[in-house]
């Protein structure tokens, strides 16, 4: 049995584990929080070096992207480094192939309309390849980059305008603490409503779950969400805040979607490949072969 384990700075109590089969390969999945400790992520990235095929780093990003450029973080590089043996991934390759086809996906099956909808992308450099699919699939676009990771209320109107400022600020954020930029352990657990004007004039609310979470207002009726890995308790809190659909990339697993950098562990352990031996074409072969679809939950 292949072994796929996500160790996440997010909260524990997202913790989930399932066995499935995958192209006649059985697999063992799971998801482990520690709660937004770095030094509990690194331990046990240790422990796991070597018996498991694949790592997954959740809760924070590795890189991010703006335009034909690539972004590290420095936190997250030193818990990768704890792997030495096991090919370590944070979700990107599939962030920049399943996502661009997830979107290809709802135009094709008519999922929901996106030509000229008003979408709110709550952090474009987390998912670039989501961001330009909606772009060009004809969708009115807010890129709240700065409203979701920093808190000010300056909404972005062009990808030109993000590579821009990306140029400028990435640098710097990506050496800062994940816990100043992204919601870790028990952060992931709490929601203040804020910013409010945002998410009512979207018709779609698109990215990091995290994020969208953040700052959500308790009424949502009617909007789409387009997001990664949700749990049932979080697909029962936004139906009741009147959300008619939610879409998730990944498909789900007993429950619960699991997050990307959790099915491209998947996939490099099916390819038996190191994370930078992965290509793109690697990617989009296997999701031919597998057949993943996207995950809808709709409450209308």
């Amino acid at each position: 049995m292949k072994k796929v384990v996500s160790v996440s700075l997010g909260s524990s109590q997202r913790n989930h584990s399932v066995e499935t089969e995958i192209l006649g390969e059985k697999f063992s999945i799971e998801r482990i929080g520690t709660d937004g400790s770095k030094k509990k992520a690194i331990d046990l990235i240790h422990t796991l070096d070597g018996q498991v095929d694949a790592l997954g780093i959740g809760g924070t990003d590795l890189y991010i992207y703006a335009g034909n450029r690539r972004y590290m973080f420095r936190e997250t590089k030193e818990i990768a480094h704890a792997a030495k043996l096991t090919p370590i991934v944070d979700g990107s390759g599939l962030k920049n192939t399943l996502e661009r086809r997830v979107v290809e996906f709802i135009q094709q099956e008519r999922i929901t309309e996106l030509s000229g909808k008003k979408v709110l992308m709550v952090c474009a450099v987390d998912r670039f390849g989501m961001a330009e699919a909606l772009t060009a699939a004809g969708c009115e676009m807010i890129y709240g980059d700065l409203i979701f990771a920093l808190g000010l209320p300056f909404p972005l109107r062009s990808l030109r305008s993000l590579d821009r400022l990306a140029r400028i600020l990435a640098p710097v954020l990506t050496q800062l603490p994940i816990h100043m930029l992204y919601p870790t352990g028990s952060q992931q657990e709490k929601g203040q409503p804020k910013f409010g004007t945002y998410y009512h004039d979207a018709d779609i609310i698109a990215g990091d779950f995290h994020f969208i979470k953040k700052y959500m207002p308790a009424d949502m009726t009617g909007k789409v969400i387009l997001t990664n890995t949700v749990t049932t308790t979080d697909i029962n809190m936004l139906k009741s805040r009147g959300v008619s659909k939610v879409i998730t990339t990944t498909p789900e697993f007993a429950g619960r979607s699991f997050g990307t950098n959790v099915i491209e562990g998947v996939m490099v352990a099916l390819a038996q490949k190191r994370a930078e031996q992965m290509q793109e074409e690697d990617y989009h072969r296997l999701l031919d072969q597998i057949g993943f679809l996207p995950r809808i939950v709709t409450n209308e």
